[in-house]
């Protein structure tokens, strides 16, 4: 990945967010597991939140996996790209932990998944995918990948290179813009313990279709949305002038109350899961003492 980070080429009027205002891309780290097969749209109908079999091809939505409990196994993209063909487009790493979780289930179906080699993910953020450019080819993946606050698209090919007229960022920039949009990220904000409504609506509103019918682990995402998404815990936005990191405890006095789970490169933003008890705005500590402001994750 680039470790260099250009002035700003571009700006989209339409993002609000100030981190995330201008149009910077990044190279991702993501594993591409292609599902295929005659049974391939029904089975994963099944499987993910989101109505798969509604999908054109070319077309792509955010979605999660789930335990049959309702706890969160992956969050992904899946993309479309034949009427018997789809793609599911996951954080680096995680790629095996869905071939194995969605083979648990493949019983008697016509349905092939591997792992997609040479693959490279350009990530665009500030601007949606009208400024893609020509030049990147037909066979390339185009994938909206907008956040709260700011349009953004992840561009997919086998050994593809930055794309021209975007600067380049790290994966700093990449951290702080995702912070201040309240994305969560699988390791960090989503595991095997996270109940999906934790991290916030905007994953809900983005990742479940309410109306598709079944899916394996929907009858805890169907029973917390109809309360109110009242979860123990809920996904917030904290900011300090400095000492936020991963780990790191929040108290209201003497109470811990919620822990970091990821905090941008200088300390001063993160994210965190605090007890449904702290609501914002109000102000936490560190365990040293230093103030902490915790606000509700930006909608859209």
């Amino acid at each position: 990945m680039s470790k260099r980070e250009d002035d700003v080429m571009r700006t989209d009027s339409a993002t609000t967010n100030p981190a995330t205002s201008a149009v910077f891309q990044v190279e991702l780290r993501r594993d591409l597991v292609e599902a295929t097969g005659p049974d391939t749209a029904t089975f994963l109908q099944g499987q993910l939140s989101q109505d798969v079999a509604g999908l054109a091809v070319g077309e792509s939505r955010y979605s999660l996996l789930l335990q049959p409990q309702g706890k969160v196994d992956a969050w992904l993209q899946v993309i479309r790209t034949g009427d018997e063909t789809f793609v599911l487009d996951v954080e680096g790493g995680w790629g095996d932990a869905v071939i194995r979780r969605l083979e648990r289930f493949k019983l008697r179906t016509r349905c092939s998944l591997a792992l997609l080699d040479g693959w490279r993910c350009w990530s665009v953020r500030g601007i949606d995918a009208s400024a893609v450019p020509e030049a990147i080819g037909s066979t390339a993946l185009v994938v909206a990948a907008h956040w709260p606050g700011a349009a953004g698209f992840d561009v997919l090919g086998v050994g593809l290179g930055p794309l021209d007229g975007f600067a380049v960022a790290d994966a700093d920039r990449y951290l702080e813009a995702r912070i201040a949009a309240g994305v969560p990220a699988l390791g960090a904000e989503l595991d095997d313990t996270t109940i999906p409504a934790e991290a916030g609506s905007w994953l809900i509103e983005r990742s479940v279709n309410f109306t598709k019918g079944c899916y394996t682990g929907q009858e805890l995402v169907a029973r917390v949305d109809s309360r109110g998404s009242n979860t123990p815990r809920k996904l917030r936005l904290v900011e300090a002038e400095g000492g936020l990191v991963v780990g790191a405890e929040l108290f209201a006095g003497q109470e811990p109350v919620g822990v970091v789970t990821s905090a941008a490169a200088d300390g001063r933003s993160a994210l965190a899961y605090l007890k449904r008890s702290v609501e914002p705005p109000v102000t936490v500590e560190l365990a040293d003492g230093v103030a902490v402001r915790v606000d509700s994750l930006p909608e859209g």
